[in-house]
């Protein structure tokens, strides 16, 4: 295996999004194949017992085991790496695995962590259940508030945790204000960026030390494969999520690498689209139904940070209509949309979140949250916007709005 030309530091750079979603990261055989090669091995052959020492020790690049290093991943993390503007990248074998590992691996009992109130139901169990049980306090905030991070830290705080927008309220965190906060501190800080991927927002660029992904969204964008990621410097990458990584295992298998690798080459033109879709389908529903949250309407409240922070508003938002009973009426009535938890995919998806996304944490935490009975969250696929705002009009009217 061979890097194809131009794959160092100093030309990368220079490269700009587009390309680097298509060539970055990329390494060639003696083949010479123009699209990724697909390496499906568990392990590798040496020449010689010293190069296998070598290799253990650090002392020698090359393969060991996939659990540490393969080539299909390897090609996947440094062009992940490459559009988020990170040092390193490491990628785990689904969204959740790298959420969980971006945290445990910095966390010990007697610590403490702060995270946004409203998150997705899984990362809102990590620190409301998982965490605690080994003796990591966590407390919860309004993410918007951004006194209210400063306002939390105690002298053992370690993170800060939060996703924005937030899934699935549409909460638009401040990641500049919160990120001088936390370097005040000596705080590492933890976004959760799959709302956006880095087409759409690169929380680095702001000051943030971490970003992790579920790559099963927007970077795949098809529905096909799951898959997560961590994005930083090199320091954490390697001295802090690798040896957790190597040691637990939640690692990202060749072919899934590979799916996201060609679902990469698109991404920007699907963000893109999709967020036109979104747009346009957003201030049709808005004439329609209580509430909306959207963060590229007027009537979202964070209109302005929303704006500054992302390139475009994405292709995910939420309403509010009168109560489970209606918002299962319209997820009913819907005929091209689908009804299904998923987000990122290139066809419109819809769900209802208080009994599927976040149905396990309880009303209580939801109504925290912000979450209600009438809260529907849609993801804006790559269909005609016609359509969607067809089928739209159609659900809205059967279900009485």
């Amino acid at each position: 295996m061979k890097r194809t030309t131009g794959q160092d530091r100093t030309k990368t750079a220079n490269w700009r999004p587009a390309t680097r979603a298509i060539r970055g990261g990329t390494w060639r055989s003696e083949m010479g194949e123009t699209s990724e090669a697909l390496f499906l091995t568990s392990g590798f052959t040496y020449d010689d017992a010293a190069t296998v020492a070598a290799r253990f020790a650090g002392e020698a690049d090359g393969m060991t085991y996939s659990r540490l290093q393969n080539p299909t991943v390897q090609m996947l993390e440094e062009r992940i790496a490459l559009l988020e503007g990170a040092e390193a990248c490491r990628t785990q074998a689904s969204g959740m695995a790298a959420m969980t590992a971006a945290l445990l691996c910095q966390l010990s009992a007697g610590d403490h962590m702060v995270a946004a109130r409203a998150a997705f139901g899984s990362c809102r169990w990590l620190g409301d259940s998982l965490l605690p049980r080994f003796g990591i306090e966590v407390s919860v905030i309004d993410a918007t508030d951004t006194a209210a991070w400063e306002a939390a830290i105690r002298p053992n705080t370690k993170v800060f945790f939060f996703e924005t927008p937030a899934n699935p309220t549409m909460d638009i965190a401040d990641l500049a204000g919160i990120a001088a906060i936390a370097k005040a501190h000596g705080i590492t800080t933890v976004v959760d960026n799959a709302f956006c991927s880095p087409a759409l927002q690169r929380p680095l660029e702001f000051g943030i030390d971490v970003v992790a992904y579920s790559a099963t969204k927007l970077m795949d964008g098809q529905g096909r494969v799951l898959a997560g990621a961590v994005c930083g410097s090199e320091e954490f990458i390697n001295e802090k999520l690798l040896p957790f990584q190597r040691n637990t295992g939640p690692n990202l298998s060749p072919f899934n690498a590979w799916v996201v690798l060609k679902g990469l080459e698109t991404l920007d033109l699907r963000a893109k689209r999709q967020s036109e879709n979104a747009l346009k389908l957003g201030q049709f529903v808005a004439g329609r139904v209580p509430k909306i949250l959207h963060p590229w309407l007027d009537s979202h409240p964070s209109q302005a940070l929303a704006m500054k922070q992302m390139d475009a508003c994405g292709p995910i938002f939420s309403f509010e209509v009168n109560g489970r009973e209606q918002a299962h009426a319209l997820l009913d009535a819907l005929e091209l949309i689908d009804i299904s938890n998923n987000i990122g995919d290139s066809r419109s998806l819809m769900c209802h979140p208080a009994s599927s996304t976040h149905a396990n944490m309880g009303e209580d935490a939801r109504v925290e949250m912000g979450i209600n009975q009438g809260m529907l969250r849609i993801n804006v696929g790559l269909e005609d916007v016609d359509d969607l705002i067809a089928d739209m009009d159609q659900a809205l009217t059967r279900a009485g709005l």
